[in-house]
């Protein structure tokens, strides 16, 4: 398996500056909200430093990589082929960087969509991805303060942001994401 250096140098080889940067702030919320939320710290630092390795390539090289792996590739990624980044993501880190552990290649995949049942670990890459320092979007203080109080609720909340967003450009919303904020909404009301 690569060391974080190595993952560091391929990252600065095929990101722009600023994705390279985010990466880098991601990393260290991750490691953050691991330590809040007793989730394994080296994991979760892996997990956030590699989740966008795969981000600037083109449409095309990520539907080329998803096909000849036989991720799914459905309607909505037809549409948004970089809805795959994160599974073609996980692909790479298994692939190049010799990732193997299922939790970090899983948080990965699923940091962009989100699904019904995430693990923590999947949630803190999916919230430290959109809350780490970096990012500045109307709303986003709100969602950083949630992330550090209760992880379910950071992850409903951003469930809800992203569905606004998407319905507001007119896109197709995938059915991971509806599943997931589903499925959130009923372990908040089982509590």
């Amino acid at each position: 398996m690569w060391n974080e250096q190595e993952i560091k140098n391929y990252l600065k080889d095929n990101l722009k500056i600023k994705r390279y940067e985010h990466s880098l702030s991601v990393r260290d919320t991750a490691v953050e909200l691991a330590e809040l939320y007793n989730e394994n710290v080296e994991k979760a630092r892996m997990a956030g430093l590699v989740h966008d390795c795969a981000k600037n390539m083109s449409n095309e090289k990520i539907l080329d990589i998803a096909k000849n792996h036989n991720l799914e590739i459905n309607e909505v990624c037809k549409e948004s082929p970089q809805l795959l980044h994160g599974a073609v993501g996980a692909v790479i880190a298994r692939e190049k960087m010799g990732i193997e552990d299922k939790d970090i290649l899983n948080a990965v995949a699923y940091h962009t969509t989100g699904r019904k049942n995430m693990t923590k670990l999947e949630k803190i890459i999916y919230i430290a991805d959109y809350v780490e320092p970096l990012r500045d979007f109307p709303g986003v203080d709100l969602l950083r303060k949630a992330a550090y109080k209760d992880l379910d609720n950071a992850l409903l909340m951003s469930f809800n942001n992203t569905i606004k967003f998407i319905l507001e450009r007119g896109q197709l919303i995938h059915l991971d994401t509806i599943e997931g904020r589903n499925f959130v909404i009923s372990q908040l009301k089982s509590r």
